[in-house]
């Protein structure tokens, strides 16, 4: 049994008798409640992060523990409800305030004059991973590899499909070889894994003055191994990679079926952890089912958190292209982010290599960028679906736009007038019909509308069209337009 310690308050002289400690019960419910909601990734990465401290009955309040400020801010900005929804009702309290606690705060809770309940020792098993260290510099902060000072996490565009992802990387940034140690981001190329590299180089090396980081790619590294071998010189090799506070390794995968090459990886590996360097690698494939590596190579790629990049929605993807044309000095129209974006479909550097194409033609030839001149530039590039009645999102919304008074703006907006209501679902009905567009990114074209909203749409135009001639007219006409 955990027992509290009595205690009484200077001003009103409240007395707290000896009794049972729920509270570990409580979090470990808690824990448990989270798991199911948000899944048992998140969990393993922001939530076990966190260790409960106190809980204050008098002023309502849960005091937590983080290890960094940028979890915190993470914390708050995307979990906070959760913590007062389901901490309330498993404290029997009506949305209790969270509060959470840095280095340092634990002292301004302790004098405060509340009533506090506390555990005797820490609910989650205090864990390396999470020590507040300063990172140790084996050298005078000297770097190899070129790290790429335009990968930046400011020129990262965060979406769903990659959050997770970026959180980590920057988390890292704060406390190298403490947090996420390894981290491991896999993903289909061209998703921005290299990217997120060089900005976890770039943000360390802002952050920590000292350090000694080196990004590197698997070919160079067993081509440099290869070269150790032939020359003599595998203990300059080692030395070299062992010496370093940051290593980066990009597309691990080609490490593949090169046994020699894995075994010197393995103890360098072994060597930089038990030092808490940070290590990040990145792959196409997730660690366990890369072909052709060892088991007890891939178990070591899987210790620390494992996370990916998706496809982007359609919506980070008009992100990023705004993001890139802004940082051309270009401006790029809302219809001509959203034909390039559907058209775009394999990864990000397709859809940057597109904007390039447009941007680049529209200043050699002195024109503006607008719809028309975006579609003729990808047409020239073979960059349109060879079929004849293939057709995107933009193409559908232009020609709404022809038979109803409205704009992609106003089609997208949060109006709910009743004719722009209805061109609004006409559009969603011919975007389902003519393309293979998800209802997630339907909505998200048309102004980040969920796919229930999009469906309650479909339904009311496939509804309505057996009662009111004049609507199917018009949603006929409309279609043949587009695939005309």
């Amino acid at each position: 049994m955990r027992l509290i310690q009595s205690k009484v308050l200077e001003k009103n002289l409240l007395f707290v008798r000896y009794t049972e400690c729920p509270l570990v019960g409580v979090w470990a419910e808690f824990l448990s409640i989270i798991r199911e909601e948000v899944g048992s990734r998140v969990v393993e990465t922001w939530f076990k992060a966190i260790s409960f401290h106190s809980w204050d009955e008098r002023q309502n309040t849960v005091y937590l523990e983080v290890p960094n400020t940028f979890v915190k801010s993470w914390i708050q900005k995307n979990y906070v409800p959760l913590f007062e929804t389901h901490l309330g009702r498993l404290l029997h309290v009506d949305k209790p305030r969270v509060a959470f606690l840095g280095s340092g705060d634990e002292e301004k809770v302790a004098s405060s004059p509340a009533v506090i309940i506390q555990p005797s020792m820490s609910v989650i098993p205090a864990r390396s991973a999470y020590q507040k260290e300063e990172l140790v510099h084996t050298h005078g902060g000297k770097r190899f590899g070129h790290i790429n000072s335009s990968y930046s996490f400011d020129a990262f565009v965060v979406g769903p499909s990659n959050s997770l992802a970026f959180a980590a990387a920057r988390a890292i940034t704060e406390q190298p070889g403490s947090l996420y140690n390894p981290l491991f981001v896999y993903g289909s190329s061209g998703l921005g894994k290299t990217h997120l590299l060089h900005a976890i180089g770039n943000g360390i090396r802002m952050q920590h003055k000292g350090a000694s980081i080196l990004y590197q790619t698997t070919d160079r590294f067993v081509n440099e191994f290869i070269q150790a071998i032939r020359f003599n010189k595998v203990p300059k090799f080692q030395a070299k990679y062992r010496s370093v506070d940051v290593l980066l390794i990009d597309d691990v995968q080609f490490i593949s079926n090169k046994e020699q090459t894995q075994e010197a990886f393995f103890h360098i590996f072994n060597a930089l952890h038990d030092a808490r360097k940070q290590i990040v690698f990145s792959s196409d494939t997730f660690p366990q089912d890369l072909p052709g590596v060892a088991e007890r190579l891939r178990s070591r790629l899987s210790w620390g958190l494992v996370t990916d990049l998706q496809m982007p929605s359609l919506e980070t993807k008009v992100a990023i292209l705004k993001k890139k044309a802004s940082f051309s000095h270009a401006n790029l129209d809302d219809d001509v982010a959203h034909f390039i974006a559907s058209y775009a479909r394999s990864n990000i550097r397709e859809l940057e290599g597109a904007l390039i194409r447009v941007m680049a033609y529209a200043s050699l030839t002195k024109q503006e960028i607008n719809f028309d001149l975006a579609q003729r530039v990808l047409q020239r590039a073979h960059e349109m679906p060879e079929k004849k009645d293939a057709v995107h999102l933009s193409g559908i919304v232009k020609s709404v736009c022809k038979f109803y008074p409205y704009t992609l703006h106003e089609l997208c907006s949060k109006s709910r007038n009743k004719e722009l209501t209805q061109a609004r679902h006409v559009a969603m009905f011919l975007m389902k019909k003519l393309t293979q567009q998800s209802l997630r990114d339907i909505g998200n074209f048309l102004g980040g509308r969920d796919h229930s909203t999009v469906m309650h749409g479909l339904q009311k135009i496939e509804s309505e069209i057996h009662t009111n001639a004049d609507l199917k007219k018009t949603v006929q006409q409309i279609e043949r337009e587009i695939v005309s």
